[in-house]
């Protein structure tokens, strides 16, 4: 694998607009030019070494652990969970910054870290929280196109309606058109990544209100943080909720660069298209069962199994026997397994050490951690499942609904809402990095069989 079209990207005078996002940018830059500069090298040096070895399986099973694609905002380790440019979710929860009184993080803080590569200041963090409040303000039209959909179109997609109706507002699209030298295609784009980031909330919070709050108006309070004016505007303004937003919206914030929705986004990006197309891209991925909506998924499940225990706190026992029933079925269990964790991923772990700080008592929690206790040992004897344990679906459902936040359908939209941080801060570095477009070889049955007769003649195989 090459990466032929990497640049060396040359320094540049920055303007002098009065932009408070001016000198992240130019951190930025900077940390892209070394970047480049690094990796044209190991690229001279190393750019023919072979980096592993894909086998047939591989290719039928969804390209399952083939290192194919290069992110620089995270990593996955199968052991101790996603990895944001290094620090674990324990880390995060500890060095970044917090709001005033606040116990957990600030989405804003792991964006400028994933974009700088380095943990913000509380000032840092202030700037990139003003600067989404400046750019949150949404097109009339946007508004107009989602409510042209019917009520009982699913809120992924009406969240998604409205991000294709942003894409009039692409600085990229429109300076692409007007002719702009490939080596500053990265500052439109990291103008559209930080616009999208601010607006994507007031649509998500849009779709809500239109669907499950008759129309409410959008409360905003542009004084407030990312997460807490996105969830006043969903109509909720207790303090405890306020956290479980920042929370919930640093921890979905990627997982590194294979998973459905991030490779959409990074796949379309690679063909240039803008921010507002590859995110409305990478969204219709997460809307699958298999991915980000495997969180509706998991609420529905224990929801159903409530009903059909008449329990709303069903015993270790019972959740055994519904569990079993349920793989009897055909069926999956919501929210266990992972492609590439082998451990509990520690996304739940914070998830229910806040549950156990704010909600000890409460029943839908309770269960998911009953559920904890049971589950894994049923799956592991089936001898068929590699990782038993759960993954941060399992959980956050059940937070939700302690706030009264019952609409299940909703879950992947807030999921929506935090991968947009990921997914943009890795579209700025593709961009600076000059990575070109994504085009993988494929090959048919018959082709493989052929490859395996020759080697087999050869004696190679």
């Amino acid at each position: 694998m090459c990466y032929s079209g990497i640049i060396n990207i040359k320094s540049k005078e920055f303007d002098g607009k009065n932009d408070k996002m001016i000198e992240i940018k130019k951190k930025f830059y900077a940390k892209a030019e070394q970047a480049a500069a690094e990796i044209k090298d190991l690229l001279k040096t190393n750019g023919q070494t072979p980096v592993e070895m894909v086998t047939v399986s591989q290719l039928y099973q969804g390209m399952r652990g083939i290192t194919s694609i290069v992110s620089e905002v995270s990593l996955l380790d199968p052991l101790e969970g996603i990895k944001f440019r290094g620090y674990t979710i324990p880390e995060l929860r500890e060095k970044l910054p917090k709001a005033d009184q606040g116990s957990e993080p600030l989405p804003e803080g792991l964006f400028y870290l994933m974009l700088i590569g380095e943990l913000p200041t509380q000032e840092d963090v202030k700037v990139i929280s003003e600067q989404l409040a400046s750019r949150s303000e949404i097109p009339e039209h946007v508004y107009k196109t989602i409510d042209a959909l019917p009520m009982h179109a699913h809120p992924m997609t009406q969240f998604v309606t409205g991000i294709m109706a942003l894409q009039t507002e692409s600085k990229f699209a429109k300076a692409y058109g007007a002719g702009i030298n490939k080596k500053e295609y990265w500052d439109p784009i990291f103008e559209d990544a930080v616009d999208l980031i601010a607006k994507v909330p007031y649509i998500a919070a849009y779709v809500y209100n239109r669907k499950y709050r008759n129309g409410a108006p959008l409360n905003s309070d542009k004084s407030l943080d990312w997460a807490a004016n996105f969830a006043q505007m969903l109509g909720y303004s207790d303090p405890d909720f306020l956290k479980l937003m920042r929370l919930y919206l640093t921890i979905h914030a990627d997982h590194e660069g294979g998973n459905v929705s991030a490779h959409t986004v990074h796949l379309v990006g690679s063909a240039l298209s803008d921010p507002y197309l590859s995110f409305a891209a990478g969204m219709n991925g997460l809307a699958g069962p298999l991915h980000g909506l495997a969180n509706q998924e998991v609420v529905k499940w224990i929801f159903e199994m409530q009903e059909k225990l008449g329990t709303d706190l069903p015993t270790k026992e019972q959740i055994v026997q519904y569990t079993k029933d349920t793989l009897a079925a055909g069926k999956v269990v919501p929210g266990y397994g992972h492609g590439v964790l082998r451990r509990t991923d520690p996304r739940f772990l914070a998830q229910m050490e806040f549950g156990k700080e704010y909600m000890p008592d409460d029943h839908m929690v309770q269960t998911v951690w009953n559920i904890f206790e049971a589950v894994p040992d049923v799956l592991g004897a089936t001898g068929k499942i590699k990782n038993p344990w759960p993954n941060v679906d399992a959980h956050s459902g059940a937070l939700l609904v302690h706030f009264g936040m019952k609409e299940y359908e909703f879950y992947t939209v807030l999921f929506g809402v935090s991968r947009a941080l990921g997914v943009m801060a890795n579209m700025c570095w593709s961009r600076a990095l000059g990575f070109p477009l994504e085009r993988p070889k494929s090959i048919t049955t018959n082709g493989i069989k052929e490859w395996l007769a020759a080697g087999a003649e050869q004696g190679a195989i």
